[in-house]
C-alpha cells in the first residue's frame, strides 16, 4: 500500500447523522479548502518523498456539492500530473455511487473507494439511521469493482439491533463482494450522539474492549481465510476521541486484543493434547510474541492454567506466517 496523506472533510456530503456518529469527534472539524489541501500535499510531500496517495477521510466525498467536490480533486492534479502522488482515494457512502461518478472519479485520478456498509443486516441499518440498504451496498460494490476501482469495505461491530452471529453474517456477506480490503470498527458510544442517548436510557448495550475483541476474533478469522487484508481494527486513538469517548469499544491497543485472541483459540486446540506437561513451547511468526504472550502475560496465563501446564514459553520462527501458532512439547 502506498504511503497515505490523509486530508479530512468532517461530514461533508453525508446526508443525516448516523446514531453513533459525532465528526466533530473522530476528525477534524476544520472544512479545508482546495487551497489548503495542495499546501497539506506540497507539505507532505518535502517531509516524505513523491509516490503518495492523497486520501479523502471523513465524509461522504461523492455525495459533497459538486463544485466543491471537484476542487478538492482539482487541488491534486499538479501532483498527479508531475508524479510526486500516485493516485486518490475516497471514502463514501453505499448509495452515493453511480457510473457518472465514478466516470468523474476516473477522469481525476482516484483509484481506490472505500464503502461504509457498516451493516449488510436492513434492520440494523435502519436503527442506525445510515439511510441505506444491503442492496445499495452490493450494488455499489459490483459497479466498483466491474469499473476497475480498488474496493475497500468498512463494517461495525456491536451496532444497534445486532445479536447472535450478526457480525459473522456481515463478514461473510461483505466477502462475497470481494473487496480488496477491509476495516472493522467495533461500535463506540461517542459524545453527543443518538447512540449516547440510547444507551444513558437503556436502549443500548455497549460493547466492552473484551468483548469487543472476541468478536473481532469471529471476523479477522473469516477474512484472513478469505485473504482479504483487514487494514485497520479499532478507531485509530486521539486525545479529542478519548474525551468524548463515554462507552463501547474504545482501546488503544483493541486490534492487538482481537489478533491475540485469534492466537489464543489456535493455541487452545494445540495444547490439549499436552494437558499436565511440566512444559510448553508456542511458535509464532517474526514479531508475534507479544501478540501471543497478551498483556501483562494474560494470554499465555490463562492457556497454562487451563491446561495446567507448569511453564509455557513462546519462541519465533521464519516458518510461521500471519497469526498462525504452532506448539512443541520440551
Amino acid at each position: 500500500m502506498s504511503r497515505i496523506i490523509p486530508i479530512f472533510v468532517p461530514h461533508l456530503g453525508c446526508p443525516q447523522d448516523c446514531v453513533f456518529c459525532n465528526q466533530r469527534s473522530i476528525a477534524a472539524p476544520h472544512e479545508p479548502s482546495p487551497d489548503e489541501v495542495a499546501r497539506e500535499i506540497e507539505s507532505a510531500l518535502e517531509r516524505s518523498g513523491d509516490g503518495a496517495e492523497l486520501a479523502y477521510y471523513g465524509g461522504s466525498f461523492t455525495a459533497i456539492e459538486r463544485e466543491k467536490r471537484l476542487g478538492y480533486l482539482e487541488a491534486a492534479q499538479p501532483f498527479l500530473r508531475d508524479g510526486r502522488l500516485c493516485s486518490i482515494r475516497v471514502s463514501t457512502r453505499p448509495d452515493c455511487i453511480s457510473c457518472e461518478i465514478m466516470d468523474e472519479l476516473r477522469r481525476y485520478g482516484v483509484k481506490t473507494v472505500e464503502l461504509g456498509a457498516q451493516s449488510t443486516d436492513d434492520r440494523v441499518l435502519a436503527m442506525s439511521n445510515r439511510g441505506h440498504t444491503r442492496a445499495d451496498i452490493e450494488r455499489a460494490s459490483r459497479l466498483l469493482k466491474d469499473g476497475g476501482f480498488t474496493l475497500g469495505l468498512q463494517m461495525m461491530i456491536g451496532l444497534p439491533g445486532e445479536s447472535g452471529d450478526g457480525h459473522i453474517r456481515t463478514a461473510r456477506d461483505l466477502i462475497a463482494m470481494r473487496p480488496d480490503f477491509v476495516r472493522v470498527y467495533p461500535t463506540v458510544v461517542v459524545r453527543g450522539t443518538a447512540l449516547e442517548r440510547m444507551w444513558r436510557g437503556g436502549e443500548y448495550t455497549a460493547l466492552t474492549p473484551e468483548r469487543a475483541a472476541l468478536l473481532g476474533a469471529d471476523v479477522l478469522d473469516l477474512f484472513d481465510a478469505a485473504g482479504i487484508p483487514v487494514i485497520r481494527f479499532g478507531l485509530n486513538p486521539t486525545e479529542d476521541l478519548k474525551g468524548d469517548a463515554v462507552a463501547g469499544a474504545y482501546h488503544p491497543a483493541l486490534g492487538e486484543m482481537a489478533r491475540g485472541e485469534q492466537m489464543r483459540r489456535r493455541a487452545t486446540e494445540l495444547l490439549k493434547p499436552l494437558r499436565g506437561r511440566d512444559s510448553a513451547t508456542l511458535i509464532v511468526a517474526k514479531g508475534r510474541t507479544s501478540t501471543m504472550v497478551g498483556q501483562h502475560r494474560r494470554g499465555v496465563d490463562a492457556l497454562r492454567d487451563e491446561f495446567d501446564i507448569k511453564r509455557i514459553s513462546v519462541r519465533e520462527s521464519d516458518e510461521i506466517e500471519g497469526y498462525s501458532v504452532k506448539a512443541e512439547e520440551i
